[in-house]
């Protein structure tokens, strides 16, 4: 066998190490707040822990890194995306992000803005993105919740990514579902969210 020959041997059985390297590695990276961490209950029991389990039982390669964070807003999200996609180089990015800019009554131009900016920052490192919304009780005001609801919607639209408009959608009247705080979910109520977010998931696993 002539040297040519082995090389190129030598450089294709370097190429399907790194194609089988690069498909093992495939991570779905959860980056959101409090609803996504599993404030309040055990980690194994958040819906991102029941994901990766899911997954997991199926025989996927993809597994799931949890990156959220209690009390994160999408400014502090937008200030380490960047590390986290490097860390990790997922193939696909559940973002998860508003719900603290609209509790907290911060502009909705600025969230936009920066959730804007992650997907824009996601889709570089070659991220599919399913961007996940919320909506506001009415107390917050028609036109602060209208602004917020749409702000997802427009993003979507204009990025052209995939939304699940309300993560929080199959427990909203569900006063059981929720601990005393009124706002995280049970550990209980996180099965219900895993289906709901799989639904919106499962085409960007394809």
């Amino acid at each position: 066998m002539s040297t040519r020959l082995v090389s190129r041997f030598k450089l294709l059985a370097l190429l399907l190490f790194s194609l089988a390297a690069n498909a093992a590695e495939q991570r779905i990276l959860v980056y959101g707040d409090s609803l996504s961490a599993g404030f309040g209950i055990a980690v194994s029991q958040s819906w991102p822990a029941l994901l990766g389990q899911r997954l997991q039982a199926a025989g996927s390669p993809l597994t799931v890194t949890n990156a959220s964070i209690s009390g994160e807003t999408t400014a502090g999200g937008r200030a380490r995306l960047a590390a986290a996609l490097d860390q990790f180089k997922p193939a696909v990015v559940i973002l998860a992000l508003g719900a603290n800019d609209g509790l907290r009554g911060l502009p909705v131009a600025a969230m936009k803005e920066n959730l804007a900016f992650m997907v824009a920052l996601a889709k570089k490192h070659r991220a599919r993105v399913l961007l996940v919304g919320m909506h506001l009780p009415p107390n917050y005001g028609p036109k602060y919740t209208q602004e917020f609801d749409a702000a997802f919607r427009d993003l979507a639209k204009r990025e052209k990514v995939s939304l699940l408009p309300f993560l929080l959608e199959p427990i909203a009247l569900d006063r059981n579902a929720y601990q005393t705080d009124g706002l995280h979910p049970t550990a209980a109520a996180q099965p219900k969210i895993l289906d709901h977010v799989w639904n919106a998931l499962k085409p960007l696993l394809t």
